[in-house]
């Protein structure tokens, strides 16, 4: 086992969490490139290797067992033990004809985006603990949205995602609750409003922006904050 730190990305292979992957692999890091789909993952670790990134594929799709089973044993088997944990994959849910509207809300809409942005944060999250119990500065980021937040309401009115971000951040200060007498810390952060095909790269800001406070939260020191809510300017409020 070697002395680099090692981080995994989930849904790394564009957008924020490519970002995030070469973010993390330019300080040092070996990157293991979380993602579905073989084709793009391959071609992102491509992408890192060429600018100098020790990184590495891992199939995962975060809403299968298997899976997320199948990469904890890669990355044991690759790295011996997991430093970050960056739990970044996500989706926004099909919008069209009201399936986000709270008055027509689709439930198999709500049940699709939960089993992703939540469900999937628990699968991955649990699969990956304890290998990041052998790292000595353990960080779990969880990629979330003002969206989320009830004080802000920010954002359109989409009734399955906003409050799966919500739900997200209420797991995500349990699981810093559970592990406070541990070296394991845990918070969420938002990455702000973020060009990239999620929004039709119509935003203001660029997924390097958009990276940055999950690569400072995924190297916090062991003093940092834990069970808290992030983005570039501080605490976003609950």
């Amino acid at each position: 086992m070697n002395d680099r730190k090692t981080a995994l990305v989930t849904g790394a292979n564009k957008g924020i969490g490519f970002a995030i992957a070469q973010g993390l692999g330019a300080i040092g890091f070996t990157v293991a490139v979380g993602a579905r789909d073989d084709v793009r993952r391959k071609e992102a670790v491509e992408r890192l290797r060429a600018e100098g990134v020790d990184a590495f594929g891992v199939a995962l799709d975060v809403t299968s067992d298997d899976s997320v089973t199948a990469a904890a044993e890669t990355i044991e088997r690759t790295a011996g033990r997991l430093d970050v944990l960056v739990n970044n994959a996500g989706i926004s849910g099909r919008m069209d004809g009201g399936a986000q509207d709270p008055t027509t809300l689709d439930l198999d809409v709500v049940r699709t985006v939960l089993d992703t942005n939540v469900f999937g944060v628990v699968r991955v999250t649990n699969a990956m603990l304890p290998l990041l119990r052998r790292a000595d500065a353990p960080r779990i980021v969880n990629m979330s949205s003002t969206m989320g937040s009830l004080t802000l309401q920010t954002g359109p009115i989409l009734a399955a995602y906003a409050p799966s971000k919500t739900m997200l951040n209420g797991i995500t200060t349990q699981y810093a609750r559970q592990l406070a007498d541990t070296k394991v810390i845990v918070n969420a952060c938002c990455p702000g409003y973020v060009a990239t095909d999620f929004t039709g790269f119509n935003a203001p800001r660029t997924p390097e922006q958009g990276a940055a406070i999950a690569i400072r939260l995924a190297t916090l020191p062991d003093d940092g904050p834990r069970g808290g809510f992030f983005n570039d300017e501080g605490v976003v409020p609950w």
